[in-house]
């Protein structure tokens, strides 16, 4: 039984070295395999405008960059409560005229607003950077 399993192992140890290599047609052409995969990879590649047609990402606003930076995502998601409310619930209650009081209750933190759970305190964040955030939120629909 033993004899088995070593004749056994060394086939798979023969059978795993000794096959065609990637990229390697059976009988070693490597120019027509090379060819094809040149051929591929320029179709993939292609850039075309239909092809590109509505899948263009707009590049993120310095306030949702410093929101991915932070930990308001722990208790904040876009469309859904977790701990505290969703960016979304907080635009339809707040107007840009509200974006400075906003910035300050992110830094200073609270409670009392959307439920007894308290927003932790942000001192390290600038006003600016705190507005900017503020802005990206009220732009969440």
């Amino acid at each position: 039984m033993k004899k088995v399993f070593i004749v056994l192992g060394i086939s798979l140890v023969i059978a795993a070295c000794g096959g065609t290599k990637p990229g390697e047609a059976e009988g070693g052409d490597t120019s027509t395999t090379a060819t094809n995969q040149a051929a591929t990879a320029a179709t993939t590649n292609a850039d075309t405008a239909a092809s590109k047609t509505g899948t263009t990402a707009a590049p993120a606003s310095k306030g949702a960059t410093l929101i991915a930076g932070s930990d308001c995502t722990t208790c904040h998601k876009e469309h859904q409560k977790i701990i505290g409310p969703a960016f979304a619930d907080i635009a339809k209650k707040y107007t840009a005229a509200d974006t400075e009081k906003l910035a300050k209750k992110v830094i200073a933190g609270g409670s009392g607003n959307w439920g007894d759970v308290a927003m932790t305190a942000h001192p390290a964040l600038s006003l600016d950077d705190a507005k900017e955030m503020v802005t990206y939120i009220l732009s969440v629909k």
